[in-house]
C-alpha cells in the first residue's frame, strides 16, 4: 500500500515538473517571438537556439527562418535547411513548407523539385496556405510533377480561400487564361481584387491596366512578354505595350520599339522601331537613346547619320549605359561623326569594361597588345583578354591562346595555349572557327601527344569551371 502511494507521489511530482518545464518552454518561445516581432532578431535567435536544441519544432522552424533570411545571424542556408528538416520531421507544417522552399531553389541543399513537392504536399495537407500556393505553382509549371492546371487550381483555391494574396493572384490568372477552369474574366477580376486589396502589385497593375492606367498596361505587357504570371505571348505583350506607349510611357515605348526591331509577336519594322525609340529617347530613356544611336549609325529605318548617332550614344553613355559607352568608343576609334581619337575611345571602353562588358574588355586588351593610345604592354593585354575570356568571349579566348603560344605577357606555354585555342574552337563558328582551328592545329604540330592530351584535359576542366581560374 505504502509502495503504491510512493509511486503515485513520484508520478505527481514528475507530472508537475513536466508541466513546469513545458510552461517554461512556452514562455521562452513567446519571449523569442516577441523579440522577433519587435525587430530584435539577434535576441530572438539567442532565445530560439536552446529551445531548438531541445527539439522544440516551432523553435527549430523560427531559428531556421532567421538563418534563411540572415536576420540577427549571418545568413547560412545549410544551417537553415538542417533546422527546417528537424522541424519538418516532427510534422511541423511551417518547417515542412520551409524545407520545400530550400529544395525548390537549391538553398543549402541540392536543388530537387520532386523533393520540394514532397515537403510542400505534407505541409499543404495540414492546411498551410503558403505551402498550398507553392504546391499549386509546382503543378502549374510542371516542376517535380506532371504539369496539371486542374491540380494547380485546386491548391491555389485552398490557399486563396485562406486569404493568401499570391494564391489569389495566381488563381485569378488561371481564370483569365482558362487553364484548369473555364475562362471567366469576372472570376479572374474577383480574385485579383482580393489580392490587390492586400497590396499585391501584380493584381493592382492588372486591374489598373483594364482601367487604362499606362503603368498597369506596361506591367501587363511585361507579364505576357516574360511569361511571369501568364503564359508567354508576344502578340498580347505588344498589344499592352502599345496601349501604354500611346499614353507616353517611355519604358513601354522602348519595349515596343524592341519588339518592332526584333519582330517578336509583330512584323519586323525598323521604321516603326525607330519611331518608338525616338519617343522614348526624347524622354531620357537611356536604352532607347542607345538603340536610336545604333539605328542612326547603321541607317536602319532612318537615314544614316553618324553625327546624330554620336549625340544619342553620348546622352545614353552619360547615364552609365555600358553598351552606349562601348558604341561611343567605337565611333571615336573609327572617326564616325567625331574626330578620330583613340584616347577618347579608350576612356569610353574603360567605363564600359568597368561594368563588366566583355567587348570593351577585349578592345582594351587589343589596344595594349598593339600599343594604341597606350604603351604596348602584353601583361596588361593578358589581364583584359582574360576578363573577357572568362565571360566566354571566343576572340579573347583565342588571343589568350596565341599569347601563351608566343610567350607574350607570360612564359611561353604550349599546353595552356592549346587549351585556350581548343576552347575557342568549341565556342566559335563560321570563319572564326576555321581560323582558330588552323591556329590550334598549327600549334599541335609543335607539341608531343602527351602535351596535347594534357591540354585537352585542361580544356575540359576549364569549360566545366565556366572558364574561371584557367
Amino acid at each position: 500500500m505504502r509502495l503504491n502511494q510512493l509511486v503515485k507521489q513520484i508520478f505527481l511530482i514528475f507530472m508537475c515538473l513536466f508541466a513546469l518545464t513545458g510552461q517554461a518552454m512556452a514562455d521562452a518561445l513567446s519571449d523569442a517571438k516577441r523579440a522577433a516581432s519587435a525587430g530584435d532578431y539577434a535576441k530572438a535567435a539567442k532565445l530560439y537556439r536552446p529551445l531548438a536544441k531541445q527539439g522544440v519544432a516551432a523553435a527549430q522552424y523560427f531559428l531556421a527562418y532567421l538563418y534563411d533570411r540572415g536576420l540577427g545571424v549571418a545568413q547560412d542556408y545549410k544551417e537553415a535547411a538542417k533546422l527546417y528538416l528537424s522541424s519538418a520531421k516532427q510534422g511541423y507544417s511551417s518547417g515542412q513548407g520551409g524545407l520545400g522552399v530550400m529544395y525548390q531553389f537549391g538553398h543549402g541543399v541540392p536543388q530537387d523539385y520532386a523533393e520540394a513537392v514532397k515537403w510542400y504536399r505534407l505541409s499543404a495537407r495540414q492546411g498551410n496556405g503558403s505551402a498550398q500556393w507553392s504546391l499549386g505553382l509546382m503543378y502549374e509549371k510542371g516542376y517535380g510533377v506532371t504539369l496539371d492546371y486542374t491540380e494547380a487550381v485546386k491548391w491555389y483555391r485552398l490557399s486563396a480561400e485562406q486569404g493568401n494574396p499570391s494564391a489569389q493572384w495566381s488563381l485569378g490568372s488561371l481564370y483569365a487564361l482558362g487553364q484548369g477552369v473555364p475562362q471567366d474574366d469576372n472570376e479572374a477580376a474577383r480574385w485579383w481584387q482580393q489580392a490587390a486589396a492586400q497590396g499585391d502589385t501584380s493584381a493592382q497593375s492588372m486591374l489598373a491596366a483594364e482601367r487604362g492606367d499606362a503603368k498597369g498596361q506596361l506591367m501587363r505587357g511585361e507579364m505576357y512578354f516574360y511569361g511571369h504570371g501568364a503564359t508567354k505571348d508576344y502578340a498580347k505583350a505588344a498589344k499592352w505595350f502599345r496601349l501604354s506607349a500611346e499614353q507616353g510611357n517611355a519604358e513601354a515605348q522602348f519595349n515596343l520599339g524592341q519588339m518592332c526591331y526584333q519582330g517578336n509577336g509583330i512584323p519586323q519594322d525598323y521604321k516603326e522601331a525607330a519611331k518608338w525609340y525616338r519617343l522614348a529617347a526624347e524622354q531620357g530613356n537611356d536604352d532607347a537613346q542607345g538603340m536610336l544611336g545604333t539605328m542612326l549609325k547603321e541607317g536602319k529605318g532612318i537615314p544614316q547619320d553618324y553625327i546624330e548617332a554620336v549625340k544619342w550614344f553620348k546622352l545614353s553613355a552619360d547615364q552609365g549605359n555600358q553598351l552606349s559607352q562601348f558604341d561611343l568608343g567605337v565611333m571615336y576609334v573609327n572617326g564616325f561623326g567625331v574626330l578620330q581619337d583613340d584616347k577618347e575611345a579608350l576612356k569610353w571602353y574603360r567605363l564600359a569594361a568597368a561594368q563588366g562588358l566583355h567587348w570593351a574588355q577585349f578592345k582594351i586588351g587589343l589596344m595594349y597588345y598593339q600599343g594604341i593610345a597606350v604603351l604596348q604592354d602584353y601583361k596588361e593585354a593578358v589581364k583584359w583578354f582574360r576578363l573577357a575570356a572568362e565571360q566566354g568571349y571566343v576572340n579573347a579566348q583565342a588571343l589568350l591562346g596565341m599569347l601563351y603560344s608566343e610567350g607574350k605577357g607570360f612564359t611561353q606555354d604550349y599546353v595552356r595555349a592549346h587549351m585556350w585555342l581548343n576552347i575557342a574552337v568549341s565556342n566559335a563558328d563560321g570563319k572564326d572557327q576555321k581560323q582558330f582551328i588552323d591556329w590550334r592545329d598549327g600549334l599541335a604540330k609543335k607539341m608531343t601527344p602527351q602535351q596535347i592530351s594534357e591540354a585537352q584535359e585542361l580544356a575540359r576542366k576549364c569549360t566545366a569551371n565556366k572558364f574561371k581560374g584557367c
